[in-house]
């Protein structure tokens, strides 16, 4: 028996990123992938979870993740809009980025061609590669038309309520507002809170910035 015969095989390492858009949301939904990763063989070195909207680009765990990838891993996700509902050209700064770290994406329902262009050679590596590109671009302009049909479907229920007069504006987001409150207060960074809070550090500014405003018109008419 040779030294190679020894040779352990190479773990698959991945990291999953769990994602909703609200406060409101259930998180635990998704919470199997995590299991369905180990069942398929792959050591989860880390679980990402997110409140956030999937068109944003500021998503602190999403960058967390991005950060923290090593050469060889993948990035598993339920589907593909829970990685990006960004525009296109946003969508593929972030799998540019992905890729750049070495890492890939792993998302049900895109047909992943990396290993098989990893073993080919010539013309056949650079067809599948292509392929691979098309496909990622097509998941994620979908997924970025369905955001987009979903704003305008809103949109149109938000004219028909006013026009019966039924809308009473947006409801804040009350339970997000006191964590970030209290995040801050505890002596958090901006960035910190918004990590922990599972919200965008623009988020966080607004709602620090209308609690002090708050606070200091308090204070004035004591």
């Amino acid at each position: 028996m040779n030294q190679s015969d020894l040779a352990s095989p190479v773990m698959k390492v991945a990291r999953v990123y769990i994602r909703v858009s609200t406060d409101e949301q259930d998180l635990q939904r998704q919470e199997a992938i995590v299991e369905g990763a180990k069942a398929a063989g792959y050591y989860v070195a880390a679980v990402y979870r997110e409140k956030a909207s999937g068109a944003r680009a500021d998503r602190p765990e999403l960058l967390r993740m991005v950060g923290d990838l090593q050469r060889g891993e993948v990035v598993i996700a339920e589907k593909m809009d829970r990685i990006s509902r960004l525009p296109l050209a946003d969508a593929e700064q972030l799998v540019t980025a992905i890729r750049e770290r070495g890492a890939r994406l792993a998302v049900p329902g895109v047909v992943d061609l990396s290993e098989l262009a990893e073993t080919a050679q010539g013309v056949a590596r650079i067809v599948l590669e292509s392929v691979q590109d098309m496909l990622l671009r097509l998941a994620l302009q979908m997924a970025r038309d369905d955001y987009e049909d979903r704003r305008e479907r809103q949109r149109q229920g938000i004219a028909l309520a006013k026009a019966a007069g039924r809308y009473d504006g947006r409801k804040p987001n009350r339970a997000l507002h006191a964590r970030v409150i209290a995040l801050r207060e505890g002596g958090n960074s901006i960035a910190e809170t918004a990590r922990l809070a599972g919200c965008s550090v623009s988020q966080v500014k607004r709602i620090w910035a209308r609690h002090t405003d708050c606070a200091n018109n308090s204070r004035q008419y004591k």
